[in-house]
């Protein structure tokens, strides 16, 4: 779980802002599952959702570790 966590903050991340659709689809998953890993996100202060249904990343640095 940790790592599709990690891989939904690199791909919001690298798109820049993202629905919760896209993000499910990409990861082949449902919105549900998705919504679980941003809010683990928010809650870390690495993504907010400025729109609702949107997702960009913080200005919070991260060290990515592989």
């Amino acid at each position: 779980m940790i790592t599709r966590v990690k891989a939904v903050y690199l791909y919001i991340r690298e798109k820049g802002t993202v629905s919760t659709r896209e993000i499910a689809d990409e990861f082949g998953t449902t919105d549900r599952t998705i919504q679980r890993d941003l809010t683990i996100l928010t809650h870390n202060g690495l993504v907010k959702s400025p729109i609702r249904g949107k997702w960009k990343t913080t200005a919070k640095p991260v060290k990515i570790s592989s």
